[in-house]
């Protein structure tokens, strides 16, 4: 289990994580979500040991991660899958990780094969495609064998097969009674892959409770109904007292726990067809919206909105970043 308490990172005046604690408990994948700023990387580098807090702390299984003896069979970690050393083959990158943990060396070919790169072993990893230097920092994660895992956008540069892999590889750690941590932006992503979820922004904990909870507490359920009796339905609804708004194409929207249900049952008795009788649930990305629209770092604008237009640049604008080329 991952313990975190009072944890506070201070860049100068710059507060990047303000006093968050929360607890990542075994046996399920949880999410760690969060605006672009909001401090997710520091948090997971200070979970790492990688930063030093300014206040609070962090237990790995009741421990600092820096006085664990062989870390990475308490803890793996992707963080930054390019930290490889690009002139070494991928098993030799392992190698050395293993070696300095006393991972028994065929471990190394475990792994290698479990994330799909045993026919390019003895390949060096600067030739590697981004989605293959990702399955490397994974393998790295699951070297030893660890019961607690933490991945900083795993599915980065994966393809469809790749991330339904990773999903599983997740979903099959945590029915192990393993404890899981992943942060993603891919939100339809973490929709299918996690059960509980830690949300920051602006360094703050804004939320810490289950998936389904989550998008229940950020956004609005309810029910949309259509009928061809559509003046009957109506007449319904106002006699059970239900309260139905009509929109725009023909049918009825109607909130409420049991809403479904009782419409259904009310069509029944009333002798009303119905066309359409659906249960509507925000989606993960909606509820997300909704919950860290105030937590926002930088707000884009919409071209076709009142006032805004496109500029058309002078000349070549090289910005803060840009390589020689003009390209980030």
């Amino acid at each position: 289990m991952i313990e975190v308490e009072g944890l506070t990172k201070r860049y100068g005046a710059k507060l990047a994580v303000d006093d968050v604690s929360f607890q990542v408990r075994p046996g399920r994948v949880t999410g760690f979500l969060g605006p672009n700023g909001a401090g997710k990387s520091t948090t997971m580098r200070m979970m790492l040991d990688l930063d030093a807090p300014t206040a609070g702390r962090v237990r790995i299984d009741g421990r600092r991660y820096r006085d664990l003896d062989e870390p990475l069979t308490y803890m793996g970690a992707l963080l930054d899958a390019k930290a490889m050393n690009g002139g070494r083959s991928a098993y030799n990158n392992l190698l050395c990780l293993a070696q300095s943990n006393r991972i028994p060396r065929h471990r190394v070919g475990e792994v290698l094969d479990t994330v799909g790169l045993g026919a390019v072993a003895g390949k060096k990893s600067k030739g590697f495609s981004l989605g293959m230097g990702q399955r490397l920092g994974i393998a790295s994660a699951l070297l030893g064998d660890p019961r607690i895992l933490m991945f900083d956008e795993p599915v980065n540069g994966l393809d469809p097969e790749g991330i339904h892999w990773i999903r599983n590889l997740m979903k099959s750690l945590a029915a192990q009674g393993r404890t899981v941590f992943v942060s993603s932006h891919l939100m339809s992503e973490m929709a299918l892959t996690a059960d509980h979820l830690i949300v920051i922004g602006q360094g703050r904990l804004l939320a810490d409770t289950s998936m389904a909870d989550f998008i229940a507490e950020n956004s609005r359920s309810f029910v949309r109904v259509r009928s061809p009796q559509h003046e009957q339905l109506k007449d319904a609804f106002h006699r059970a007292g239900l309260t139905a708004v009509e929109v725009g194409d023909g049918s009825f929207e109607v909130e409420g726990p049991d809403a479904a249900k009782e419409i259904g049952e009310l069509a029944a008795q009333s002798g009303i067809t119905l066309y359409e009788l659906s249960p509507q649930r925000a989606s993960l990305e909606e509820a997300f919206m909704q919950m860290t629209a105030g937590a926002v770092e930088y707000h884009a604008h919409n071209l076709n909105e009142p006032g805004q237009t496109a500029a058309a640049p002078a000349g070549p604008q090289w910005g803060r970043g840009d390589g020689a080329n003009g390209k980030g």
